[in-house]
């Protein structure tokens, strides 16, 4: 019976350390394919751009709307937080039909100094005047693959 028993436990510790092995097999394995992937991306993805000391006008409410043109989900929101803490009044959040490679914001009320002002906040973002009466903002952001949104604050 005793030799059953240490036969067992030995089976029981071969599979561990194998477990073991495998794991930081693995592990290893998955650190060498995120490298490689980064660097075939080039150098790093381009850091955040925007000018985080614009602030929109206290005397005026302009309200935008952030579209997601990417394949990058939660960007509209990432968006809308960093607009949201320079004052601009982010009523609407969503995905865009179309995916593009870089920011446009579209000022649909004939405020050019606001639409400039978001533009100049977001980072390299074009401006393209489409008034749009029947929409409810003043602006439109289309945020293409090429914004990347400031590094969030540690908060423990």
């Amino acid at each position: 019976m005793e030799q059953r028993s240490l036969r067992a436990w030995g089976v029981v510790l071969a599979s561990l350390a194998l477990a073991v092995f495998a794991g930081a097999w693995l592990v290893r394995r998955g650190a060498r394919a995120s490298a490689s992937v980064a660097a075939s991306e080039g150098p790093s993805a381009p850091a955040f751009d925007g000018d985080a000391r614009v602030h929109a006008s206290d005397t005026a409410r302009i309200t935008v709307e952030v579209l997601n043109a990417t394949r990058l989900h939660g960007l509209a929101r990432r968006a809308t937080f960093y607009l949201r803490d320079r004052g601009f009044d982010v009523v609407l959040t969503g995905t865009a039909p179309d995916q593009r490679d870089s920011t446009v914001v579209l000022d649909r009320s004939r405020h050019p100094e606001w639409a400039r002002l978001a533009a100049r906040a977001l980072g390299h973002a074009r401006v393209d005047e489409q008034p749009d009466s029947s929409r409810d903002v003043d602006l439109t952001v289309l945020l293409g693959a090429s914004w990347r949104p400031p590094a969030e604050p540690f908060y423990p």
